[in-house]
């Protein structure tokens, strides 16, 4: 499981979060620290380095041509030039030093130049690190392709890494954060070997995780000596060949960077773990510059049917990439929708669809799963009601959400997909249609399109014959302690029963996800010490599956006077779902509930 690190986010020109609580602000131990550490970087960076230019022995069998020979990009901005070229000398083709041989996006660049006016005094503004972190993250950043699929670290969304090549890699560079944040940028080989001096000298023990080979792992390739690279080499080859500096997707995408084009009314799909579907639309008008922007979303539940407006605003890099924040009134619980919170998308580049998450909570843990699809004068399916269909139903009602459907229809033109019948039209506005349908004993099970005359959604309704397993998510949670000193770190947990898809196995690729099933939420003690009892002190589990903590700090009611911290399993039991034995369906999720994240040493920061 790979957590977001909490240091990546665009800059307010390197000054603390004026809206983060004291106990997320920096020591002034660590503040003092900081620049001695950066003055051995530097000296151990300069060191190595000029070992090479001077004619020493190459770092490891593979050898870095320290003489930098990609092409760099130019810097074109005058503000970027005059504020970052006193240190980052130009060349006649007006490259910066470093700087140009570095693709990133706005969350790192803007760590940079947090780093830069912290740590080396660079004399940079609020206002004008906004403007170079909009200029580096437009010109200087990824392309739509290369970003999309590392838009997870962003969204501060907990998932399994799957795109780490092997354990060497892990070890090498997924060991203290995600392997998204090195995939977050792109590089000349020397720069990633730079990067990687850097991490030598400010973590101690980045010098063991590149030259120790992971416990159990095999041998790294040979080199032409016929030793076995170090992890550090293996990850040095692997990035320059994996994350070069220059791309095709770079080549094809950076003539085609342009101011984005949002202005208009855009329909909000959304999902809420453990509060369900939510529709609406935002509405984005022009900012007081052609990349920000000022937003009002109206969402409404179809759960509950209750009503929020939000009003916000948000900033484009790249013509692409979204950063934004809004608010929508005085939050009455933590995972309450209507409070603050911070907008991440990805727009597509024919600016025609967005994804990303709003999320907010003190580590992040809350969100709506969005997706954004522009409003036109053509019929567009936006989402469908029940969920998921069961074979045989007759006389189900089936509710179409969308925008600018026909007033006029017939159950001719709404296709519900093989082997379901719709058999009569309730009701048809421009913004939901209701329609009843009859769904065959045989149907095959698996998803449906939905179509209404033109428009289509795809994968939209899924048909199943029976409720075969359930699954809990996420499947391995994290919580936080808190509540007298520090925030609570709370988790969502939500179930969805599956259907095993035609090949009859449970947990395949052809699964049938059906959607939430009914169930009751316990927690049940996750035996790793004897008596330890966790369940009676790690906290809560409310009967919508929001697991709060109890508070941090030793507690004399448990033996050793321990912090109330554990592990559990969160279980889901089936109301009416039973298995072939006549049991009632479970599904568990693992729960670790630990101490408060103490120092956090570079606070996320979405530009605004």
């Amino acid at each position: 499981m790979s957590v977001p690190q909490s240091g990546v986010g665009a800059p307010e020109g390197g000054q603390d979060d004026p809206g983060r609580s004291p106990a997320r602000t920096a020591s002034p131990l660590r503040r003092r620290a900081w620049p001695l550490a950066l003055a051995l970087a530097g000296v151990f960076s300069a060191t190595v380095v000029g070992a090479q230019v001077t004619g020493g022995k190459p770092l490891g069998p593979d050898p870095v041509d320290w003489t930098e020979t990609d092409p760099g990009i130019p810097v074109t901005d005058p503000l970027t030039t005059s504020k970052c070229g006193t240190c980052h000398a130009p060349d006649a083709k007006g490259n910066l030093s470093r700087i140009s041989w570095v693709r990133a996006t706005p969350e790192l660049w803007a760590q940079t130049i947090k780093r830069m006016v912290k740590l080396h005094g660079a004399p940079v503004q609020p206002e004008e690190a906004r403007r170079i972190v909009q200029y580096l993250g437009a010109y200087h950043g990824l392309a739509p392709e290369e970003a999309k699929p590392v838009m997870y670290l962003v969204e501060r969304r907990i998932q399994d890494e799957t795109n780490i090549p092997n354990e060497t890699m892990r070890h090498a560079c997924a060991a203290c954060h995600a392997f998204a944040q090195p995939l977050s940028s792109r590089r000349s080989k020397r720069e990633w070997a730079l990067l990687q001096n850097m991490h030598v000298a400010l973590y101690s023990q980045a010098d063991a995780q590149y030259s120790r080979p992971p416990q159990g792992a095999p041998p790294g390739p040979p080199g032409p000596d016929g030793k076995p690279l170090l992890p550090g080499q293996v990850a040095l080859n692997w990035l320059a060949e994996k994350a070069p500096l220059h791309t095709p997707e770079w080549a094809a995408w950076k003539p085609r960077i342009r101011p984005a084009r949002l202005e208009g009314r855009w329909l909000v799909s959304a999902t809420l773990p453990g509060k369900g579907r939510y529709l609406g639309e935002m509405t984005i008008s022009p900012g007081p510059d052609p990349d920000r922007f000022v937003t009002t979303a109206s969402l409404r539940s179809l759960e509950t049917g209750a009503q929020i407006t939000r009003k916000g605003q948000g900033v484009m890099y790249g013509g692409y990439s979204w950063r934004g924040s809004a608010d929508g009134g005085s939050a009455s619980q933590p995972d309450d929708p209507k409070g603050a919170d911070r907008e991440v998308m990805w727009f597509s580049p024919d600016m025609k669809l967005a994804q990303g998450r709003w999320f907010w909570g003190a580590y992040h843990e809350f969100g709506f799963n969005v997706t954004l699809t522009r409003a036109s004068a053509d019929p567009t399916v936006a989402a469908v009601s029940p969920a998921a269909l069961k074979a045989g139903a007759k006389g189900v009602t089936v509710r179409i959400y969308g925008d600018a459907l026909p007033k006029t229809v017939t159950p001719r033109d709404v296709d519900l997909g093989a082997g379901v019948t719709v058999t009569k039209v309730v009701s048809a506005s421009p913004g939901e249609l209701v329609v009843t349908a009859d769904v065959a004993d045989k149907a095959l099970p698996g998803q449906r399109d939905v179509a209404v005359k033109g428009s289509v959604l795809v994968k939209a309704l899924p048909v199943y014959d029976k409720v075969d397993y359930l699954k809990v998510t996420p499947e391995t949670g994290l919580a936080r302690l808190g509540g007298l000193k520090y925030d609570k770190g709370y988790e969502q947990f939500e179930v969805t029963g599956y259907a095993n898809g035609p090949d009859g196995k449970p947990r395949t690729d052809d699964d049938v996800a059906i959607g939430p099933v009914p169930v009751t939420w316990s927690l049940e003690e996750f035996h790793t010490v004897t008596y330890d009892d966790d369940t009676s002190y790690v906290g809560a589990l409310s009967s919508s599956a929001l697991f709060t903590p109890s508070t941090e700090g030793p507690n004399p009611k448990r033996r050793f006077s321990r912090n109330n911290y554990g592990e559990v399993w969160v279980v889901a039991t089936a109301r009416d779902a039973k298995d072939r034995f006549g049991k009632p369906l479970v599904g568990k999720a693992y729960l670790v509930v630990t101490v408060p994240t103490y120092r956090r040493w570079d606070q996320a920061e979405i530009t605004r």
